[in-house]
């Protein structure tokens, strides 16, 4: 017997994750007007967390972003299909028998190596990656010019880039050495396009000479280090709600959640709701995490678990299907949820889950 044909739009999901399209326009363009140049936006990790496609999407129309890059061939092969007008750039070294693929793309391709300046594809286009110090990827400075120089003769060479270890730090010293170091590569090569800043280095060292491009991450998204906060008006793009699945009312004494680690005080109206460490919430965030619901802060109490967590809703009018916020731009932050679970935000962002949903704003 054929079976009915089912609608799974009728099937939806419990967390969604909203993107400011306006928040992040106003970051980028403050982040470029500091900078001095235009933007190589990463939207990496599925653009932090924030969806590689809705982020990607704002940022082609953006005028202060010249392209987008990402970290692995999987992300380029997804942003390439979305086709959006922007160049785009790996990050990390693909395996050899990707490059064709990547190249015929239109993928800008990182280059450290000899071997790797040879097997290019004539219409490849190369961005030489230099290891001024971070000792994660990239040639050295004294390998690099040979690099650069064989990549120009081919006529693929179109940049040269290097990171930053410690330009969100206070103490500069040594970004300013990698900065010198990066310099003198550059002096050697032909005019190409060349990117160090990341958002701790445009927050921290502004305008930089000779820098056609920058790379703000985390900063584009509204974040900067506590000491760098007040150098732009940057705001958080994310706001985090999710749904109310069950209410029920825990006896005095009675405890919740695995290991009995929290008891009612007294007769209390629990919140379950449809958001757990498998969606993005710290469970080392236990005993500490508060959200907002009906306008009030309210504790999660018990253990997180994988797929919900329980809040105290006691003396609220909240029913199911009502949503509360986990964190957005203002109240509780991401900076909050971090701090309770003993990470940061980049972890935070970039560790919700499939199951969270999604969706961009104006």
């Amino acid at each position: 017997m054929a079976r009915a044909s089912i609608n799974v739009t009728m099937l939806y999901a419990r967390a969604h994750a909203r993107t400011s399209a306006a928040a992040l326009s106003g970051n980028l363009q403050a982040l470029s007007r500091r900078a001095g140049v235009p933007l190589l936006l990463p939207i990496k990790a599925d653009a932090y967390g924030h969806g590689l496609e809705i982020v990607a999407r704002i940022a082609a129309r953006h005028p202060d972003v010249w392209g987008l890059a990402v970290a692995t061939p999987q992300e380029a092969g997804a942003l390439a299909a979305l086709n959006p007008g922007k160049p785009i750039l790996l990050l990390t070294p693909p395996r050899a028998g990707e490059v064709p693929v990547l190249a015929d793309l239109g993928v800008r391709l990182p280059v450290a190596s000899l071997e790797e300046a040879e097997a290019l594809p004539r219409h490849a286009r190369a961005h030489l990656k230099i290891d001024t110090g971070m000792n994660r990827l990239g040639a050295r400075p004294e390998d690099a010019v040979r690099i650069g120089q064989r990549l120009a003769e081919r006529g693929v060479l179109e940049g040269a880039y290097t990171h930053f270890a410690t330009s969100d730090e206070p103490d500069l010293e040594f970004a300013w050495e990698q900065f010198r170091r990066f310099q003198g590569v550059l002096a050697e090569l032909p005019p190409v396009l060349a990117h160090a800043s990341n958002g701790g280095g445009i927050l921290s060292l502004g305008q930089l000479p000779g820098m056609g491009l920058a790379r703000p991450g985390l900063a584009s998204y509204g974040f900067a280090p506590p000491h760098l906060r007040d150098v732009l008006p940057l705001t958080p793009i994310m706001t985090l709600d999710a749904e109310i699945t069950h209410l029920h009312t825990a006896r005095v004494g009675e405890s919740v959640s695995y290991g009995g680690l929290w008891h009612a005080p007294h007769d209390t109206l629990l919140a379950t709701v449809g958001f757990g460490y498998a969606d993005g919430m710290p469970r080392n965030a236990t005993g500490q995490a508060q959200v907002t619901v009906a306008g009030e802060r309210r504790p999660v109490v018990g253990r997180i678990c994988m797929d919900q967590c329980m809040v105290d809703v006691t003396g609220l009018d909240v029913q199911v299907g009502d949503s509360m916020r986990f964190w957005g731009p203002e109240g509780i932050t991401v900076g909050d949820v971090a701090g309770w679970g003993g990470t940061n935000e980049y972890e935070v962002l970039t560790g919700l889950g499939a199951r969270v949903e999604r969706l961009a704003e104006a």
